[in-house]
């Protein structure tokens, strides 16, 4: 047992001890890893020995007895240092920032707005006509007359078009609440911008006809749109540019 006052730590200070065995008239001791000055407690065979009366340590590296060792006297360093984790997440900092992964194992439970292009892992309930039909890390709608509308923490979507409109065809018009009329429209032309294979791949794997109601299909230049094997093209099937 140590012999002498010892060293009491609080909860935000951590220690080591480093032991090492003199040899004969040593007095200088290199402590490995150092130790902060004032912050360093020195024990000789068991006894704490006196800062300033047994040993100096000012350097933050070395201690030197001021009475030297024996052969084999052990010397023991007590260092104590406040107990700091680096880059700790702080329970009431207004803003943190993490570089690198972040791995939780359980729930995540938070208030607040996840930014980002990408959230990996991360996963949203599909539900339709209020129902759950699954989940998905991410829903991509393409193509024009979709309509988003908060409702608290819920998204609703309006899908129009391709036989969703009030009249049956073409886009919906819907009344100012956001219900959907018993009218549609249909644009009188549109352009196609990139250039399209109408194939097995992309227009069914067998024979098909294509067809677009838009009554006048712009191309532009430089664009190539081409008809497959086996498709048949027909441009305002419903003969609408004739009205």
């Amino acid at each position: 047992m140590a012999i002498g006052r010892p060293v009491s730590l609080t909860n935000n200070v951590a220690s080591k001890t480093i032991s090492v065995t003199a040899t004969a008239s040593q007095t200088l001791f290199t402590v490995t890893g150092g130790y902060r000055i004032n912050q360093v407690a020195v024990f000789r065979n068991g006894v704490r020995l006196a800062d300033g009366s047994d040993f100096t340590a000012r350097d933050g590296a070395t201690v030197t007895l001021l009475s030297a060792a024996a052969a084999g006297d052990v010397l023991e360093f007590q260092i104590f240092d406040d107990f700091r984790v680096a880059d700790a997440i702080a329970s009431a900092a207004a803003e943190q920032t993490i570089s690198g992964n972040l791995t939780v194992t359980g729930t995540i439970t938070g208030v607040g707005t996840v930014t980002g292009s990408t959230v990996t892992g991360a996963a949203i309930g599909i539900s339709s006509g209020g129902t759950v039909v699954g989940a998905a890390k991410t829903l991509n709608f393409i193509g024009t007359g979709n309509t988003f509308a908060m409702d608290g923490d819920t998204v609703n979507i309006s899908i129009a078009g391709g036989g969703g409109g009030g009249g049956g065809l073409g886009t919906a018009i819907n009344y100012e609440d956001g219900t959907t009329s018993p009218f549609s429209y249909f644009d009188r032309e549109t352009t196609v911008s990139a250039n399209l294979m109408l194939d097995a791949t992309t227009a069914g794997v067998s024979t098909s006809i294509i067809v677009s109601v838009i009554p006048n299909i712009n191309i532009s230049s430089g664009v190539a749109v081409t008809v497959g094997a086996g498709k048949t093209m027909i441009i305002d099937v419903l003969q609408i540019g004739d009205l």
